[in-house]
């Protein structure tokens, strides 16, 4: 009774501060300026985000299998791409059940019965993965930006790169040597991953028609999809918006037009994961490669 208290409390909070967030950002911003954005969206570019977006999640699944065969538990590619489209919807339209990522992990230790240390840290390691790539592609692109701020410090972004690798290889070779043979593997995958999502935001300003200053809304994009992993929000709600109104502020981006990004990249989110309701009701069977 604790524990379930203890979880219901946990997501009420959680609630609580993505309302909280989305009404602060309400009250910097016109709502009706965000709508106006939006409502001026060409449906043929947003078609092509979509499928980016999907794209990116089809990698992504690829990825996180790749540490399951790993460790012993040989699901195949469809079994474990149904199994990613459930925990989506669990991440975003469940939060006061089991979480995606969580969720997975049980039905792997059941099925498969590697070891749960195993199974959290494949998990955690496929997750670390894909920010490394966000941290890498963000220095990236602070490099390309003409942002005077960013050229103050372009050598120590340039540095922060290789030892961004180097630390995460080490971590990889300290800690998890079950997993170490297929690092460079979950890296190639994440890069994949993140350019894709990459390409998606490129295809929603072109949606939105905004042609001017690319390379800092892409940056922006980056850093909130790090802070949006940080489990303080429901699905990230609230905190992506917050980093795209603060980084239009720093950056001297349209602040309206940058949230309506951010919503954007939301509605499309919640549009691919609202179909794992279907493996909700009828959850996937579980098949292993020969």
């Amino acid at each position: 009774m604790t524990e379930k208290l203890r979880k219901k409390g946990i997501t009420a909070l959680k609630i609580i501060i993505s309302a909280v967030l989305i009404y602060f950002i309400f009250t910097k911003i016109e709502l009706r300026d965000v709508v106006q954005t939006l409502k001026k969206s060409d449906p043929f570019y947003l078609f092509l985000a979509v499928v980016f977006f999907v794209l990116s999640k089809v990698l992504s699944a690829f990825r996180t299998n790749m540490y399951f065969h790993q460790i012993g538990a040989k699901l195949t590619q469809l079994s474990n791409l149904k199994l990613s489209l459930l925990g989506m919807f669990y991440n975003l339209f469940l939060p006061g059940g089991i979480g995606g990522d969580a969720y997975k992990g049980y039905v792997i230790q059941k099925a498969y019965q590697p070891g749960s240390k195993k199974v959290v840290s494949s998990i955690l390691l496929d997750r670390l993965s894909g920010m490394l790539l966000l941290f890498i592609y963000a220095c990236i692109l602070a490099m390309l930006s003409k942002n005077e701020f960013f050229q103050s410090f372009y050598w120590l972004i340039l540095v922060a790169i290789p030892l961004s690798v180097v630390v995460f290889w080490f971590v990889n070779k300290t800690f998890f040597t079950t997993t170490l043979p297929i690092f460079w593997k979950s890296i190639g995958f994440s890069a994949l991953v993140q350019l894709a999502q990459l390409v998606c935001v490129i295809f929603i300003l072109k949606a939105l028609s905004i042609e001017l200053d690319t390379v800092e809304y892409l940056f922006v994009f980056l850093v909130s999809s790090i802070v949006s992993v940080i489990p303080l929000t429901i699905g990230g709600i609230g905190s992506r918006e917050v980093t795209f109104l603060y980084g239009a502020k720093w950056l001297g981006l349209d602040e309206s037009t940058s949230i309506g990004i951010s919503f954007t990249f939301f509605l499309i989110t919640a549009l691919t994961s609202l179909f794992g309701v279907i493996y909700h009701f009828k959850k996937p069977k579980l098949e292993s490669l020969d």
